[in-house]
């Protein structure tokens, strides 16, 4: 049997109404594709909680996760993910890429010019199709 994983991923909207799309590194899982930056769910944590400490952890900012947007579920050859996207606003600091290769903000409307990690596709559908 696949491992499942839960994991959260950050919808992080600027003042421009831009969302922040992360780069997988090369020494990553799922190597050199866009996703919404965040993490594994710990034991006893609550989603909010989680997202904000990863958000921490991986950008060296602070968030505040409000509200749950997306719940996904999708099957890699290796394991299954569970990606919970939460929107966030960061309430301190700027985002800096710890893990990733990169970070770029977007409009909407140019999400689907990247290519997406493959759990991440629909919270990106989401958000394009959201106005």
């Amino acid at each position: 049997m696949k491992k499942s994983i839960k994991v959260v991923a950050a919808i992080i909207e600027n003042e421009h109404n831009e969302i922040l799309c992360a780069l997988r590194s090369p020494q990553m899982a799922i190597p050199n594709m866009w996703e919404f930056p965040g993490g594994k769910v710990e034991k006893n944590e609550d989603l909010f909680s989680a997202l904000e400490r990863e958000i921490l952890e991986e950008l060296g900012c602070k968030v505040e996760a409000y509200d749950l947007f997306n719940d996904h579920t999708h099957e890699y050859e290796a394991f299954i993910i569970n990606l919970i996207s939460i929107k966030c606003k960061i309430i301190e600091g700027t985002p800096i890429p710890a893990e990733h290769s990169k970070l770029i903000w977007l409009k909407r409307e140019n999400l689907a010019s990247l290519k997406w990690a493959p759990a991440d596709i629909p919270a990106v559908e989401q958000l394009i199709n959201e106005r």
